[in-house]
């Protein structure tokens, strides 16, 4: 079988909503196989195969790591334990496409990277919006000049829970707060557009436990342009999105990291929506899919990283992230 078509076995690195997302996402896809699951429990690894007809069951991480037949490992543990079970995988010369955010500050995600390098392995943060097609295509546009020179980015993701002092969003040792969770979203679709800022500022309301529960951040580059964004765990937001040049702007209503439209407005002419449906023929508005297709065509073609999702790209954001926590004074016990 040509390396083009060959097929692509995964393992699974937790049982939780997300890890059941990706596996049926996997299933949809051809020349793809999910073929064993890890956890630190038996019996959840036993449960979710039976559930997902996965053949293979392990009941810890290093026996999932261990498994040759395994081509790449999807790790979506919480952020806290990606450290060490990316490390594991990569360790025992896995693959990994882990999940966001890559990990709890700059330094452990600088450690993966390091250890992928050394290994010659392939090694992808799960920002499954920079593979969206319409993502992909509203930064073509925004290259192609259409609303000339960025000079704002606006977004915001905010979902308004009500959690109890036990749950892991409230639990610092276990990276809690909005940052993590859903800041990276934000922060990544204004680096997407910009790069790394030249001055971060950030302001946030903590809960009890200290982890940031309403935050507000600004971006400034030396270029003169500006990002406004914020997340938190109080407030219910659309997720909206503007993209503001010197020519026109591009909007999106609300989703901004899995939207299946936005709407184009340049100076001087009506505007114009583009959907999902006018950029692929796949009717898949999330993105998962999507993620994994870029995955697997990079293990074919030999590549250790992905230029849609660089590993550069991912130290740059975690760096931001870590001066955002400078700055509203939420700290992770162990590893700061």
């Amino acid at each position: 079988m040509s390396a083009a078509v060959r097929t692509i076995r995964w393992g699974i690195l937790a049982t939780g909503g997300i890890a059941a997302e990706f596996t049926e996402a996997l299933r949809s896809l051809p020349d793809t196989e999910v073929i064993a699951v890890g956890s630190r429990s038996t019996a959840s690894a036993k449960a979710f195969a039976e559930r997902h007809e996965i053949p293979r069951a392990y009941g810890s991480w290093a026996e999932l790591a261990a498994d040759d037949d395994v081509d790449i490992v999807y790790v979506a543990t919480p952020h806290s334990a990606h450290r060490e079970a990316a490390g594991l995988c990569l360790a025992a010369g896995r693959a990994v496409l882990c999940e966001k955010a890559f990990t709890l500050n700059s330094r452990e995600a600088h450690e993966l990277v390091e250890l992928a390098r050394e290994r010659g392995l392939f090694l992808m943060e799960a920002m499954w919006t920079y593979c969206h097609p319409l993502i992909r295509r509203m930064r073509e546009l925004v290259r192609e000049g259409v609303i000339g020179e960025v000079r704002s980015v606006s977004a915001a993701f905010g979902s308004a829970w009500d959690l109890p002092p036990e749950h892991r969003l409230r639990d610092p040792a276990q990276g809690g707060g909005a940052l993590l969770d859903l800041g990276v979203y934000p922060v990544s679709f204004a680096q997407l557009l910009l790069g790394e800022p030249d001055t971060v500022r950030a302001w946030a309301h903590r809960t009890p436990e200290g982890v940031d529960a309403n935050t507000g951040i600004v971006l400034g580059w030396n270029s003169g342009a500006v990002a406004t964004l914020s997340c938190s765990m109080t407030a219910d937001t659309d997720a909206p999105a503007t993209v503001a040049g010197t020519l026109g702007r591009i909007e999106f209503a609300d989703g901004f990291f899995y939207p299946d439209r936005f709407v184009v407005h340049r100076r001087g002419e009506e505007p114009r929506t583009v959907l999902l449906a006018d950029v692929t023929d796949d009717p898949e508005r999330g993105t998962m899919r999507h993620e994994a297709i870029e995955v697997m065509r990079c293990l074919r073609a030999g590549e250790t990283e992905s230029p849609l999702v660089p590993l550069a790209g991912t130290l740059a954001v975690m760096r931001t992230l870590d001066t955002v926590r400078e700055h509203i004074g939420v700290r992770y016990p162990g590893v700061d």
